[in-house]
């Protein structure tokens, strides 16, 4: 559960009081993540099987953001904590959904299954959000994260062709599941993680992410 404590300091003869965050995952959280849960559960059958075979839909290159992209930045931003990484989580998955159910006609068999999905995350996002002081949303993002996130809410037309890049929707949301595992490990047992949704970061995985130096 987070908690906040207060700092207290002097500037310019003014004291200055600002949040704290001791821990990463406010228990309320949990439901509307394993409600998400179930839902990308079944994520096979509606992203792999109603698409053809090698499908792709065309994202931002940092919408392909996988559990090495969290333990790069891990390594490499300096004080980086796990609310700024579920931050950051949430923009990249609602551009994501987005772009799926972009793609999909009306009548597409994993459109309802789409929208469901979009609207299950869209609630944990509130409760994300209702689960902080508005403060913690206006704190400054480490200069690394927020070229990424400058990066992700450009707009589309002014992204330069070497930011697309193609991926299935399959892969899409299985980077989905396995960050959510990872940075909300706390609602997550180790038995309800499913096969392939490794409830844990890797602390040493190379794979870059561009804007990580």
């Amino acid at each position: 559960m987070i908690q906040l404590s207060t700092s207290v300091c002097l500037l310019g003869g003014l004291f200055l009081i600002a949040p704290v965050l001791m821990a990463p995952t406010l228990a309320n959280m949990c439901r509307p993540l394993k409600t998400l849960n179930d839902s990308l559960s079944h994520r096979r059958r509606y992203m792999k099987h109603n698409f053809p075979i090698n499908y792709t839909i065309r994202v931002h290159h940092k919408e392909i953001f996988k559990l090495s992209n969290i333990s790069k930045m891990r390594l490499n931003v300096e004080e980086l904590d796990d609310l700024v990484l579920q931050r950051l989580w949430f923009q990249v998955n609602q551009g994501v959904l987005k772009k799926i159910i972009r793609v999909m006609p009306e009548r597409h068999p994993s459109r309802p299954y789409t929208a469901e999905l979009e609207r299950r995350f869209r609630d944990a996002e509130g409760v994300f959000v209702e689960s902080h002081p508005a403060e913690v949303f206006q704190q400054e993002l480490p200069d690394t994260i927020q070229d990424i996130w400058d990066g992700l809410t450009e707009e589309p037309d002014r992204v330069p062709d070497s930011s697309w890049r193609f991926a299935s929707p399959k892969s899409l949301l299985d980077n989905f599941c396995h960050t959510m595992f990872c940075l909300f490990s706390e609602c997550f047992a180790s038995t309800e993680a499913p096969q392939d949704c490794v409830a844990m970061c890797p602390p040493s995985l190379v794979e870059d992410y561009d804007d990580v130096q």
